[in-house]
């Protein structure tokens, strides 16, 4: 009798996703990451949301993105006693600027600590967490 693979648990907070996030999330599980882009002004954006920031415009579009950037900043956490999160440790947690622009909030991985540093090229990975949920992550450019 062959043995079923143990189902993995996510036990960290999970998002949740509303109508302004369901193209983001729905692009995650392709393994793909999309930008959202006024229509009226050019500005691009992160997170999603109904109207531009810049101008207030409800013209909104998708632009997928390459999924490469630097890091700008970024943190490493060695205590956290949350659950989840403390079978993690350490993590590290940064501010990457995609090529198009758009900095945003990701953990870096398939990378110990010590190597992390500012303006390190990076790459996008996709993390399927649930069958609902895929997390975009960021590891060093290879």
């Amino acid at each position: 009798m062959p043995q079923e693979k143990e189902a993995r648990t996510y036990r960290k907070p999970l998002p949740h996703i509303d109508e302004e996030m369901r193209p983001w999330w729905e692009a995650l599980q392709r393994h793909e990451l999309y930008v959202q882009k006024c229509r009226d002004c050019g500005d691009l954006r992160f997170h999603p949301r109904a109207l531009c920031p810049s101008c207030l415009s409800p013209r909104t579009e998708w632009l997928r993105a390459k999924g490469t950037g630097k890091i700008y900043t970024f943190t490493t956490t060695y205590q956290n006693q949350a659950s989840g999160f403390r079978d993690s440790l350490p993590y590290t947690l940064a501010w990457v600027e995609l090529d198009e622009g758009l900095k945003l909030l990701t953990n870096i991985v398939d990378c110990s600590p010590e190597q992390v540093r500012i303006n390190m090229p990076v790459e996008a990975v996709f993390d399927d967490v649930t069958p609902e949920v895929t997390l975009l992550k960021f590891r060093p450019a290879r």
